[in-house]
């Protein structure tokens, strides 16, 4: 049964909710390291998630060994890689240039589904793409052209890459037809192995120098980055009428971002920022656009 109302409402919920992972990613570095947010962050996720599908894990008895291995394999991508690479990426940059940066993730999907799910991309999708990395260009540059200078090239690169992985787990979760809920609950199960069991074989597991501040942001960030704010994405897209206008919300992350960013952290947004992260999402809906017509003209021919 749809309720547009309500749809659009938990879409806004859940976009405001991602929209403060930025400052909150930015806040809680003060206080402890990102191998300790990273853990505490997926656990509480794991936690929540849980929770929320327990009345589901019945379900788990019609799960063959394939599903449980691509549990481990998608657990892996997010939010064990996305994230230790995102994490870093925002110790080394500003927020208001991690944040529009990572934002790149559709175009990233795009492109890796070209070689994995034997995509075609036509000319003028192409162009769109370009128009995004333009504004990835000019946000990473801070507009500055004459001397092209980067503060953190590493960084951008962490930024840019989270992307990928992001785009990799969204392909192949794809594939994955269980319920929803239930599988991100398994894969942040095993996510919570693999850090764990990460954060030991390098060292980085350490307790003693836990600040308070930095574990409820930790936490924070699991619930309403990681955990729960998709199962209220998920809600507001089964209450829609039209998906693609629910979809359509997530273009506003970045930008009621930058307002938290400016509020909460105190950045003082740049220009270059804000051009650039246009250019990044004009981009994007222009490739969707262009990626429609391309699908409604094969199937025609078809």
């Amino acid at each position: 049964m749809t309720n547009p109302k309500k749809a659009y409402f938990l879409a806004f919920l859940a976009v405001l909710a991602w929209s403060t992972a930025a400052s909150a990613f930015k806040i809680t570095l003060k206080y402890i390291n990102f191998y300790q947010l990273l853990f505490i962050a997926t656990l509480s996720s794991f936690v929540i998630l849980l929770f929320l599908s327990y009345k589901k894990l019945y379900l788990l008895k019609n799960w063959h060994k394939q599903d449980f291995l691509n549990s481990v394999f998608l657990g892996f991508l997010n939010p064990f890689l996305y994230y230790i690479v995102l994490l870093k990426a925002y110790t080394l940059l500003p927020a208001q240039l991690a944040q529009p940066l990572n934002f790149i993730w559709p175009v990233m999907i795009v492109l890796l589904s070209v070689p994995i799910l034997k995509q075609k991309i036509s000319g003028r999708s192409f162009f769109a793409i370009i128009i995004s990395f333009v504004g990835v260009i000019i946000i990473s540059a801070k507009g500055n052209f004459t001397t092209f200078r980067v503060d953190s090239p590493l960084g951008v690169f962490l930024a840019l890459f989270s992307s990928v992985s992001w785009a990799l787990y969204w392909i192949f979760n794809q594939k994955n037809k269980q319920n929803v809920v239930l599988k991100l609950m398994v894969n942040f199960a095993f996510a919570v192995v693999i850090v764990f069991a990460y954060l030991v074989v390098t060292g980085n597991f350490v307790i003693s120098n836990l600040d308070i501040r930095g574990v409820l942001g930790a936490i924070y960030v699991g619930f309403f980055e990681m955990g729960i704010t998709f199962v209220i994405w998920l809600k507001a897209m089964k209450l829609s009428k039209n998906t693609t206008s629910i979809n359509n919300f997530v273009y506003l992350t970045p930008f009621i971002s930058l307002i938290f960013i400016s509020i909460l952290i105190k950045e003082k947004i740049l220009l270059s920022t804000l051009v650039g992260l246009v250019f990044i999402i004009a981009g994007i809906v222009l490739q969707k656009k262009f990626g429609k017509e391309v699908g409604e003209k094969n199937a025609q021919i078809n």
